[in-house]
């Protein structure tokens, strides 16, 4: 989410449980608590924990690995934090879900190093541990990797952006997520390389970190324009740092003359490139992402085979206004496909 700011959640119900962590995950409903039991009835457990459990990327990866839970008969218990960022929330659910009897665990991790430890400790106990979304620092911490190529997915808007450009002279604002997240900044250097600028290039003529929300990309955007109100070119790290920029272009009467891109594919994001907000998106796909890593748990307890490296999920342009060089779907296959 990136990713991005996710509404804040409650993990006490987790922390409550710990007591009786064999039961914690099935006995601790998931009603405005953030752990729960649900999809399949078999006798293997599969862990997820995500970063938040009301953001629609990760709702929707919850649901994909309900659904493969169920397909391949086991049972998937969850549990997620109270916010992007929530290190000692995932500790916690990686420890109650190894004493309740896991086989495997699937993660997006909050704090890419900090989790590492936990999932050390787990993996020693012969747990498989399968990063989603988000690698883990090293990458090698985790049995595995299934994600978006974050790199790629900005390097698609880079080179759509680019295009677009018809070869004008762009003056280059990037709305970007926070420092050192590494979602956000294979993002940023994606859409650098595939529009063709360094990290120091004069075109990029302002840079704001905005958390993926769409307020605090408003004013991202008001700020930017503060300092070159010449901007023509805006790159941010989600679609509601993009739906804040286009409100605050809009205020200024720039909306029709402002190159705006973005990466998620979210459906609210999709419906913006339709509706002409955002020309374009990157689109990626949280559900199969999920369900991949159920599956590969599933063969891990029925075999003892276990997947290794990085595996990608896939990620489409989408936008309505081709540009020639650069492949992409509409919006129709956008919205046929997006999440949220």
């Amino acid at each position: 989410m990136p990713r991005t700011t996710r509404p804040s959640l409650s993990l006490l119900r987790v922390a409550a449980c710990t007591g009786v962590a064999a039961l914690a995950l099935t006995a601790c409903g998931s009603g405005s608590g953030s752990s729960s039991a649900a999809g399949g009835s078999g006798d293997v457990k599969v862990g997820l924990i995500t970063k938040t459990d009301t953001n629609p990327f990760f709702v929707k990866m919850k649901e994909g690995a309900e659904q493969a839970a169920k397909d391949n008969g086991v049972q998937l218990v969850s549990a997620a934090g109270k916010f992007d960022g929530d290190n000692a929330g995932q500790v916690t659910a990686i420890e109650n879900m190894v004493a309740s009897g896991v086989k495997g665990i699937l993660i997006t991790p909050s704090d890419s190093k900090a989790i590492v430890p936990a999932i050390e400790k787990a993996r020693a106990k012969g747990v498989l541990v399968i990063a989603l979304d988000t690698p883990t620092e090293p990458q090698s911490a985790v049995d595995a990797l299934f994600a978006t190529d974050n790199f790629k997915a900005g390097q698609l808007i880079g080179e759509y952006a680019k295009a677009a450009m018809k070869g004008k002279a762009a003056k280059i604002a990037t709305l970007d997520l926070a420092p050192g997240v590494s979602v956000g900044v294979q993002r940023h250097d994606g859409f650098l390389k595939g529009f063709g600028v360094g990290a120091k290039d004069p075109a990029v003529v302002c840079s704001q970190d905005t958390g993926g929300d769409q307020a605090k990309g408003q004013t991202a955007m008001e700020n930017c324009l503060q300092k070159e109100p010449g901007i023509n070119v805006v790159y941010t790290i989600n679609e509601p740092a993009a739906l804040g920029a286009y409100t605050a272009l809009k205020a200024k009467g720039r909306e029709k003359d402002v190159l705006i891109v973005s990466v998620d594919g979210g459906c609210t994001g999709t419906q913006a490139v339709k509706d002409g907000k955002i020309a374009a998106t990157s689109q990626q796909y949280p559900l199969k992402m999920a369900a991949e890593g159920v599956k590969a748990v599933a063969t891990y307890a029925k075999n003892g085979t276990k997947v290794s490296g990085y595996t990608d999920t896939g990620v489409t342009l989408i936008t309505d206004k081709a540009q020639a060089g650069v492949t992409g779907k509409d919006t129709a296959y956008g919205l046929e496909n997006c999440w949220g």
